[in-house]
């Protein structure tokens, strides 16, 4: 090993680039992938292996030849504790369930999405670098979606709302309706958390507000309620962690945003105010969606009262629907636009990710997964409030995408493609809320070791980079260069 002396200004070429951060190509792949469209009329497609899942699968390869190469992050004895225990509920929901055959794909459904992949993502993310390019490809997924999603209104060649087909729903049709409005969500917590944070560079704080503010009109346009709740929720937390003087600026630009939009251009003016509205009236004059939601979370309970302790089995939420619903559960719900005839979808979920977990699998699942969840979080905000200089874009972004998805849980669960980025999140705010058990360079041994990839610079934590104008000095910086002692 030797140390070289790195001039100050050096920017590495591509070629290195791409040699030192290769293992995150999958992860790059497995976001933007998903702006490959669904073929219209094929409803079912969610229920398949996609272009994004196939890439989420090659990250979990991945990160496990590296492991066995010793050139990932060392998790602390918590990491594994909240990132393997969910494994163990699955399997005891898949041995215990009626039919355990029809239960298997469910298990690695579930073993894909809240275990193999953040752990993937927490073991080969080594620092803030590397998880602002993660962070990045979010905000270019909802970029593109969303002008597609606009243009779908524009033209009205979207997915049919109220007699019209004006609904954005991006390339993801309107099978999964949903799915335009999450993606687009996600940039825009993304983008708002870098917008108010002190420590990146004014050029990409402007670009990100401005992201921000132009994700707001397909946001507006996918008439998804419950998009806009976890988003503004989402939001507002984001802000309060950034300060509140900059919380107001925000708030006032998005206001302004959001009179322009509505108000003074009339951009669905009047479909918004009745989706607004019908929020405040699931009591008193509840819409049939609104009516079959609740009808599927009664169902969800009476399962989970008659196997409170293990659930009825992954997968068995539909096969008992009928026997635990009451007279009001419509048949499904009805699609049509964008480019599909129209279509009668079952309702096969309760639409309320915590039920159907405790439906399926019991106690046991539900705090195997959700104890872990709570955990994060609860780990993330503190470090958030203690974070490393340098690194308060990372605490927003991974905070806010984590409370976007949990607020979501509530009134959602998981299903089409959209599914494997609830992976992803969860394993950006592991990487957040988890120090590596040495609590300094993510790659054991550090950058010295041969063939080891070299980091954007020492970290004291999870991808902490060494301050400026540290021990290194402020014309050059000691980086070590692998192979320069002739091995």
């Amino acid at each position: 090993m030797a140390l070289a002396v790195s001039p100050a200004g050096y920017r590495p070429g591509a070629a290195e680039l791409l040699r030192r951060h290769w293992p995150l190509l999958p992860l790059a792949a497995t976001v933007l992938l998903l702006l490959a469209p669904i073929a219209a009329g094929d409803a079912s497609t969610s229920g398949k292996v996609g272009p994004a899942d196939a890439a989420s699968l090659l990250l979990v390869f991945v990160c496990t030849v590296q492991a066995l190469r010793g050139r990932v992050r060392e998790l602390s004895p918590l990491g594994v504790l909240v990132l393997g225990v969910p494994a163990v509920g699955l399997a005891v929901a898949t041995v215990t369930a009626g039919d355990p055959y029809a239960a298997l794909p469910g298990f690695v459904r579930y073993l894909q999405v809240f275990v193999l992949v953040p752990a993937a993502i927490v073991l080969l993310v080594r620092d803030a670098g590397e998880f602002r390019l993660a962070a990045g490809c979010f905000v270019v997924l909802a970029l593109v979606q969303g002008a597609v999603g606009v243009v779908q209104y524009a033209t009205h060649t979207g997915a049919s709302y109220q007699g019209e087909d004006v609904r954005a729903v991006g390339t993801f049709g309107p099978g999964d309706v949903m799915g335009m409005a999450t993606v687009v969500a996600y940039g825009l917590v993304v983008a708002t958390a870098a917008a108010l944070a002190p420590g990146l560079p004014r050029r990409v704080r402007q670009l990100a507000g401005g992201a921000a503010l132009v994700l707001v009109v397909p946001l507006v346009l996918s008439f998804s309620r419950g998009a806009w709740i976890a988003t503004a929720g989402a939001a507002v937390l984001v802000m309060l962690l950034a300060g509140i003087r900059r919380a107001l600026k925000v708030l006032l630009a998005l206001a302004a945003a959001g009179v322009v939009l509505v108000g003074g251009l009339g951009v669905g003016s009047e479909m918004v105010a009745e989706r607004l509205t019908s929020i405040t009236q699931v009591s008193s004059a509840p819409d049939q969606s609104v009516t079959d939601r609740y009808t599927m979370w009664a169902a969800a309970e009476s399962m989970w009262r008659e196997r409170p302790a293990v659930g009825v089995g992954l997968k068995g939420f539909p096969a008992n629907r009928d026997g635990h619903s009451s007279l009001g559960l419509s048949s499904g719900s009805d699609t049509a636009g964008a480019g599909q005839a129209y279509i009668r979808q079952p309702l096969l979920s309760p639409h309320n990710m915590y039920l159907l977990v405790l439906s399926e699998q019991g106690l046991v699942g539900l705090i195997a997964l959700a104890g872990g969840w709570a955990v994060l979080l609860v780990a993330g905000l503190r470090r958030c409030a203690t974070g490393g200089s340098g690194l308060q874009d990372c605490g927003l972004i991974a905070t806010g995408l984590f409370v976007w998805q949990l607020t979501d849980f509530l009134y959602a669960d998981i299903g089409g493609p959209s599914t494997v980025l609830t992976g992803v999140i969860i394993g950006l705010a592991a990487w957040w809320a988890l120090p590596s058990h040495s609590g300094g360079e993510a790659v054991p041994g550090g950058p010295g070791r041969p063939g080891a990839r070299p980091a954007f610079g020492a970290g004291r934590g999870p991808g902490e980079a060494a301050a400026a104008g540290g021990r290194t000095g402020s014309a050059a910086a000691l980086r070590t260069v692998p192979g320069a002692d002739g091995r």
